[in-house]
């Protein structure tokens, strides 16, 4: 298959197929990473943030699975392929997480918004991608290589697992599985989000997104010849690699990353037609979008930094258990936390 196809060709088809599932992920089953935190800040609300438990632990029992038979080689992941940088993480997630804020979505959700017809959302995926560009071999990347440098690693597997497994002698894809069934099991504990068959179902599916996407570049790496990388779904550089494969597409392969981007907006564009839900929309003030200009811009810059935006470090290395990934999700909670506020309540103290 890879002969007749080519190793990028495929690598995009499966990230087609995996962001599909994303894409009606949002649009049917309203997996957001903004939204679920606002319904728990601000509604009272924690069943989006409970979908994205079952997603995480679904993703990790999977990921660890892979690891366990061979499917899939931890250390050529890039979330535990270089060495873990925790100020780069928090700082990168706390930019990210208050751009999130101002533009009023991540690199997932505009992408998500945009199949459904929302125009404003083309202009925060546009920033977003050229800012993260700019920032990974743009004019950025000097200062950002000085100031986060991004170092492979030399010598353990910057992993939870693995760091556990070496003190224990247990296996790192059992401790893996063990602690995915943990948070799975915790996150459903409670009867009424065991009742939400929406969110048992599409959190399992984001989370088999993630696994799909680590289970097929790593099979096309092993039996390929082109040397593709083993990746899974993020949104940050790939809208930037996007961006660049249409304007250059004769002098540039295709590549997962591209394919996981389309996915995403054709799975919404498909979700908005099922749900009735699809309109075009667009920006009728001006004070709008400079907010959200200026929030793509920094979450384009935080994800570079932290190595992965709210899907890529959130779900993506938190499902192989990467040190940097509940490091760099809790600061993007609180980045976005702090930029909600902003918004919500402006610099007036909380009583």
């Amino acid at each position: 298959m890879l002969d007749l196809l080519g190793d990028g060709n495929a690598a995009a088809i499966l990230g087609l197929l995996s962001g599909l599932l994303l894409g009606l992920a949002a649009r049917l089953g309203r997996f957001c990473t903004l939204g679920a935190i606002e319904d728990y800040l601000y509604g009272d609300n924690d069943m989006r943030l409970r979908m994205w438990g079952v997603a995480i632990g679904t993703a990790v029992i999977g990921s660890f699975a892979l690891i366990g038979a061979g499917l899939l080689d931890a250390p050529s992941t890039i979330y535990l392929g270089f060495a873990f940088a925790p100020i780069g993480a928090v700082i990168g997630g706390l930019v990210f997480g208050y751009g999130m804020a101002l533009a009023g979505n991540c690199g997932y959700g505009a992408l998500a918004r945009l199949g459904g017809g929302d125009l404003r959302n083309f202009v925060i995926v546009v920033v977003m991608g050229i800012a993260a560009y700019g920032t990974v071999s743009g004019p950025l990347a000097y200062a950002r290589v000085y100031l986060f440098p991004q170092d492979r690693i030399s010598g353990d597997v910057p992993g939870i697992a693995h760091s556990i497994a070496q003190m224990t002698g247990l296996t790192p894809s059992a401790i893996g599985i063990l602690i995915g069934a943990v948070i799975l099991v915790t996150t459903i504990a409670p009867s009424r989000v065991r009742a939400s068959k929406s969110t048992l179902f599409w959190g399992v599916v984001v989370g088999l997104a993630a696994v799909s996407g680590w289970a097929g570049t790593q099979w096309i790496a092993t039996n390929g010849f082109d040397g593709t990388p083993v990746v899974s779904h993020t949104f940050a550089t790939p809208i930037g690699e996007t961006i660049l494969w249409g304007m250059t597409a004769s002098g540039q392969s295709l590549s997962f990353a591209i394919g996981s981007v389309a996915g995403v907006w054709c799975g919404a564009f498909i979700g908005s037609l099922i749900k009735g839900h699809f309109r075009w929309e667009a920006c009728e003030d001006p004070r709008e979008l400079r907010r959200q200009i200026f929030g793509a811009a920094l979450m384009g810059v935080g994800a570079v930094v932290a190595m992965g935006c709210s899907i890529g470090q959130g779900l993506s290395a938190m499902s192989v258990l990467a040190w940097s990934a509940p490091l760099t999700l809790a600061s993007i909670f609180a980045g976005a936390a702090f930029g909600l506020r902003q918004l919500i309540t402006g610099w007036q103290p909380v009583d």
